[in-house]
């Protein structure tokens, strides 16, 4: 995000030094505010009783912090986050990842604060690659139901361990919901997920499913070994759930289409996104996590009812829909995203223009 020999080339050129923050907004507020925490907290963040809070963002509990920050404060990892951190309070200016509408009071209590913040999302890629067999999924969604199917994926890098992913097989089974599975092989060395397990195209096998999965679920489900058309499935009108990792590309994408989501963190920040999704925002539901991190197959098939059916489903997929709309104004011509990039601009030609 800050690149230290980026700034020193900035700073020996007489130009400004700006990033990009791929983040939410929420997260970039926690970076702001770190130099400050770290000052004032005497023992470690993970044992923190009180939930940090941070202008216009919802409380953030010491087990929804990134892995980073919940580091021994004496390691490398813990500072080299902390140094990061500073890193950012110091360039000129910062193009985050979102729009104002989606995170509204944090980016109105963080105004003036720090150095000027502009967000110019969402910016997410949505053309299809075009390959044939990402053509055969969608057919598939062709001939179901508006607003009936469950897709699942936990992004480029989250991967499960064989216990999790059979149970999920199970959840899935138990909500009686059609669903596009987006499956990688499991890991058996983390709790709960890891990042860049298998790799686009590959042929795993799918002898770590429950038996009988396949056959039971052949017609209402579909599983596509290790990769999709993530954006040309959220944006067919018979998905109507999102099971995602809470990657911030994979739910600015959920928005852009407006699909309410099982928000299910695996690592970073994503459990200050999921938390953000559900508390502030309100298109997420979290799974609920028990025992040693494990979800149940009761949790799944919870999780997704509550997306999918009933009287809360029915805000969330209202909220999802308003914010669709409001994720595509913002990118307008008129649009908050396109006025934070003009006022960006016009800053750059003062300063090519020495005023």
């Amino acid at each position: 995000m800050v690149g230290a020999p980026a700034r020193d080339f900035a700073a020996e050129l007489g130009v400004p030094f700006y990033m990009f923050f791929t983040s939410p907004w929420m997260t970039l507020s926690l970076f702001l505010h770190l130099p400050e925490l770290d000052a004032a907290r005497a023992g470690e963040h993970r044992g923190a009783v009180e939930p940090i809070r941070l202008p216009g963002c919802v409380p953030i509990h010491a087990h929804e912090l990134p892995p980073s920050m919940l580091a021994d404060r004496s390691s490398d990892t813990y500072a080299g986050f902390l140094s990061i951190a500073k890193g950012v309070t110091g360039v000129d200016g910062i193009l985050v990842n979102t729009f104002r509408e989606l995170e509204p009071t944090v980016g109105d209590d963080m105004d003036g604060l720090g150095p000027p913040v502009y967000p110019v999302g969402p910016l997410v890629w949505t053309r299809s690659v075009g390959v044939e067999r990402d053509q055969d999924c969608l057919r598939w969604l062709d001939q179901q139901p508006r607003g009936s199917v469950v897709y699942i994926s936990f992004g480029s890098g989250g991967t499960l361990t064989w216990q999790q992913t059979a149970e999920l097989a199970l959840g899935l089974e138990l909500s009686r919901s059609r669903f596009i599975w987006v499956i990688k092989r499991p890991r058996q060395d983390t709790a709960m997920g890891a990042f860049f397990g298998t790799h686009r195209g590959e042929d795993i096998g799918l002898d770590f499913l429950p038996e009988g999965f396949i056959e039971r679920t052949r017609g209402v489900g579909l599983v596509l070994q290790s990769w999709a058309p993530q954006t040309a499935i959220l944006g067919h009108a018979s998905v109507g759930c999102f099971v995602t990792h809470c990657g911030w590309n994979s739910m600015l994408e959920s928005v852009m289409n407006g699909v309410p989501m099982v928000a299910w963190p695996l690592y970073a920040e994503q459990n200050m996104n999921a938390a953000m999704m559900e508390v502030q925002v309100g298109v997420a539901a979290r799974v609920k996590v028990g025992a040693d991190r494990f979800i149940s197959k009761e949790e799944v098939a919870n999780a997704i009812r509550r997306v999918m059916k009933g009287e809360g489903a029915e805000r969330l997929k209202k909220r999802a829909s308003e914010l669709k709309e409001k994720s595509v104004h913002a990118l307008r011509k008129d649009g908050c995203s396109t006025h934070a990039l003009a006022q960006i601009i016009n800053s750059w030609k003062c300063i090519a223009n020495g005023k």
